[in-house]
């Protein structure tokens, strides 16, 4: 299956949580580990479209690293692997 976003939202695999910390303490599997904020786009819509009918362009493209936004995406699970949804307007930076 293939998922391909509409308008200016983006699909993004996110990374996985860390497993230590950067001090080297191990976190275990039971404990509460945060959502990362950075992760690859695997595909991208064509852009958001205007009032007068003309497209946006999108800043991101398929392959870009990027860090965003804690709150903004949307989870969903697509034959077993767990994707993101979110905007363009979600996402912060473009990792280079």
């Amino acid at each position: 299956m293939t998922l391909k976003p509409t308008d200016d939202h983006i699909v993004v695999k996110a990374e996985e949580a860390e497993e230590k910390t950067k001090s080297g303490i191990y976190i275990p599997s039971t404990a509460s580990k945060e959502r990362p904020q950075m992760g690859e786009v695997v595909a991208v819509g064509p852009g958001k479209m205007t009032d007068d009918g003309k497209r946006l362009s999108m800043d991101v493209k398929v392959g870009d690293k990027i860090l965003f936004s804690k709150y903004g995406p949307s989870e969903v699970k697509i034959e077993g692997q767990d994707l993101l949804i979110l905007n363009q307007g979600d996402v912060l930076a473009i990792v280079e």
